[in-house]
């Protein structure tokens, strides 16, 4: 497949199912000729928080509106709009919307599929 550009709501919103009303829109991946990485964007409502968890892999995240703060087991940073947040792999985390408004970020990752190195 060739460049893609379209507007990231052209990609269905998924439910996180963990946490009603959190969702994420996978988009950019493998079938977009993507072989090493997939870009998400997440939506979460004021108030909510997505899962507490860990994953083997890294996450770069850019956060594109709102506030909150990512929660670890090492503490709790605040980020708001055009900040960036960096999770290392086996780092439990949650991005918890402090604020009024949706937060929405981008964050991509290794495609889920492959195996931890």
């Amino acid at each position: 497949m060739g460049i893609k550009a379209q507007p990231y709501t052209a990609t269905p919103a998924e439910p996180v199912h963990e946490v009603p009303g959190v969702t994420v829109r996978w988009v950019i991946g493998e079938a977009d000729g993507a072989p090493n990485f997939a870009m998400r964007v997440f939506e979460v409502p004021p108030g909510k928080a997505s899962p507490f968890h860990a994953h083997w892999f890294e996450h770069e995240v850019f956060i594109l509106a709102g506030k909150g703060h990512v929660k670890s087991d090492k503490g709790d940073l605040p980020f708001e709009q055009g900040y960036v947040v960096f999770v290392p792999g086996g780092e439990t985390h949650q991005f918890v919307n402090d604020g009024d408004d949706v937060l929405r970020f981008i964050c991509v990752i290794p495609h889920p599929r492959q195996e931890a190195k």
